[in-house]
């Protein structure tokens, strides 16, 4: 087990030093290559040229390649300070870039928008995991039941439509038709209840989609594994059929189910954009799309940089979850 986890560790940070190199590469190489002025796109084209010059020095855009990827690369884990233009700017520790149109470290401005979509990816990957993994179990026990047709028709739905769509449906119904919920974001120190009343509606519906996902993963992978030699076998012992599912069925069906999970948490921990801009969330995502709209370059850098760590982040629970749940992992 200790062997598989120094592996694991040892892959992560050879992950995490490739990760960082490929973003440095889409966001100074390639524009570079493709005859973009770099120092421009961070500063706006109203910017004047001394500004653009000013920039350009604080990036050290003149310097070789392997001296600029060293300085990006260490002001994410020692900071950096910015020198140009007849000032200096120093950026704190972890510097994930700084934003030369509203003169702030972009680190600040992740964490303080951090907490509402981790909030939200968390509150939906819960609620699409029950209902979920529970509808899949069910249509593979019931196949071809009633059950069964109407709970993939739910799921097929639940795919097809785009989630801006359900949104803007689940707003008119419950904000706007029944007046049960206010439909406004109120933040979790100023009001427990009204936080939660405010989140109920985003988590449902980034659930839905996720949720007839993962029912159909699970119902295929249930169908599969019930057809197994080793199910036969226990339930040819006399074991309950609770314990043939819940004890050795569902543990070969959670593999690739934790897969899944790992790649959309870390994805989603980047911003789940249209659901955030649909229910007005101040999330990374609603960040991005702000970013997008007033060209910032460094904050599309800096929750590009974030997403692809959470990313690797999940994927490396996940592996240790792999450990837990396959005895024949850890001797792998």
């Amino acid at each position: 087990m200790l062997a598989y986890l120094i592996r694991r560790l040892f892959a992560a940070a050879v992950m995490l030093v490739v990760i960082v190199m490929v973003v440095f590469g889409i966001f100074f190489l390639i524009p570079k290559w493709a005859g973009v002025d770099i120092a421009l796109s961070f500063v706006g084209k109203q910017a004047d040229p001394a500004a653009v010059e000013g920039v350009r020095e604080k990036l050290g855009l003149g310097d070789p390649i392997y001296a600029q990827v060293w300085e990006f690369f260490k002001g994410i884990f020692a900071g950096r300070t910015y020198t140009g233009g007849g000032d200096s700017i120093h950026c704190a520790a972890p510097c994930f870039g700084y934003s030369f149109r509203s003169e702030q470290s972009v680190w600040p401005v992740l964490t303080d928008r951090f907490p509402v979509t981790l909030a939200l990816a968390l509150g939906a990957a819960v609620l699409w995991l029950i209902f979920g993994v529970s509808a899949g179990v069910l249509s593979a026990l019931k196949r071809g039941s009633l059950w069964d047709r109407g709970a993939m028709v739910i799921a097929l739905s639940g795919v097809s439509l785009p989630i801006y769509f359900t949104g803007m449906v689940a707003l008119s119904i419950f904000v706007y038709g029944f007046d049960l919920f206010d439909g406004q974001f109120v933040p979790l120190e100023d009001s427990l209840s009204g936080w939660f009343g405010g989140m109920i509606l985003p988590w449902v519906t980034l659930a839905f989609l996720y949720a007839a996902m993962y029912a159909r993963i699970t119902r295929a992978t249930m169908l599969e594994i019930l057809g197994e030699d080793y199910i036969r076998t226990a339930r040819a012992k006399g074991l309950k059929e609770h314990t043939v599912i819940g004890k050795h069925a569902m543990r070969s069906t959670m593999t690739p189910l934790l897969t899944m999970l790992g790649m959309d948490l870390g994805a989603l921990i980047g911003g789940a954009i249209l659901t955030e801009t649909a229910f007005n969330l101040p999330g990374l995502g609603q960040a991005v799309l702000n970013a997008i709209k007033n060209q910032d370059l460094p904050i599309i850098l800096g929750v590009t940089l974030i997403t692809s760590l959470a990313v690797l982040v999940a994927n490396l629970v996940v592996d240790i979850l792999y450990a837990v749940i396959d005895p024949r992992v850890r001797l792998s």
